[in-house]
């Protein structure tokens, strides 16, 4: 099946995406180190020396580049389809890791980094066809259905534990309290962006979508995610192999936003048979 002009917009942007926040982590782990070395406190244990950092603002803006690409991406593709392929971005940060940052990746380090492609593969080649969206208010009643609201709670009560109780215990020990909380964020942030991508490009297309309270509402959102995510992502990237951070991550997240998705905006995969005959049907699982 071929994908639809919107899918393969989003598919190049968010490929174009990847690279440059591949590119970011090490620039930004670059920047990190530097700063450690001036100051002497790490920004894993509540060091901000980094905000003086001009290569770390390097990283930030080249962070910045791949993200607004990414947010026109939502904007054209379904989530579903976008944020897999930030496999890419894996392979990116491990190759300049090597280089740039002196950081081997082991055996089973490339062993997980294929797997994770391999399974971005699979869901792009059979990403959905996304149903028109004619208002912002549409994704708004998506987002206060019981089932999503059943996950929102999930995941505030889930950070708020991780924040609170486990950080301060085993947060520069354990590579999952720093990224779970950045994933968890990650997941709301990917469903405020889809919803505020949306109601930009219906606003460009002659459908003023920010004269209701909704729009604000996801952008507020969006705000709020992005800079949890980054203070909790430079922590994890100064406490750990960024070799170890980046496929951790990126599967948390990808696997969150996919269980986001399919709550929120009931997709479903459709699987075809590798030798389709001509009367063969097609299996189809819902998710």
């Amino acid at each position: 099946m071929g994908m639809s002009q919107d899918n393969l917009r989003g598919f190049i942007l968010a490929l174009l995406s990847s690279v440059f926040i591949g590119a970011s982590f090490i620039i930004k782990k670059k920047g990190l180190r530097r700063a450690a070395a001036v100051s002497g406190v790490r920004a894993g244990y509540g060091g901000y020396a980094y905000l003086l950092e001009p290569l770390w603002w390097l990283g930030m803006v080249t962070m910045i580049v791949g993200e607004v690409a990414n947010f026109v991406a939502y904007a054209f593709a379904p989530a579903i389809l976008v944020t897999p392929l930030g496999a890419l971005s894996i392979i990116v940060s491990a190759i300049l890791a090597h280089f740039m940052l002196k950081e081997k990746l082991h055996q089973l380090g490339v062993l997980g980094c294929i797997m994770c492609i391999s399974g971005s593969v699979i869901i792009v080649i059979h990403a959905p066809q996304e149903s028109p969206i004619t208002s912002v208010q549409e994704i708004w009643a998506m987002a206060t259905q019981p089932a999503f609201l059943l996950y929102l709670g999930s995941v505030i009560v889930l950070v708020v534990l991780l924040i609170l109780y486990f950080a301060p215990r085993c947060g520069h020990t354990n590579v999952l309290v720093f990224t779970g909380i950045c994933s968890l964020m990650g997941s709301l942030s990917v469903m405020s962006v889809k919803a505020l991508g949306t109601a930009l490009k219906l606003t460009f297309e002659g459908k003023n979508q920010l004269v209701y309270l909704e729009t604000w509402f996801f952008m507020f959102i969006v705000a709020t995610c992005v800079i949890i995510q980054m203070n909790y992502l430079n922590k994890a990237l100064d406490t750990f192999n960024t070799a170890v951070v980046s496929p951790i991550y990126y599967v948390m997240f990808t696997s969150l936003t996919i269980i986001a998705s399919v709550i929120m905006f009931k997709v479903s995969m459709h699987l075809y048979p590798l030798h389709c005959l001509p009367d063969s049907s097609v299996v189809t699982v819902k998710l």
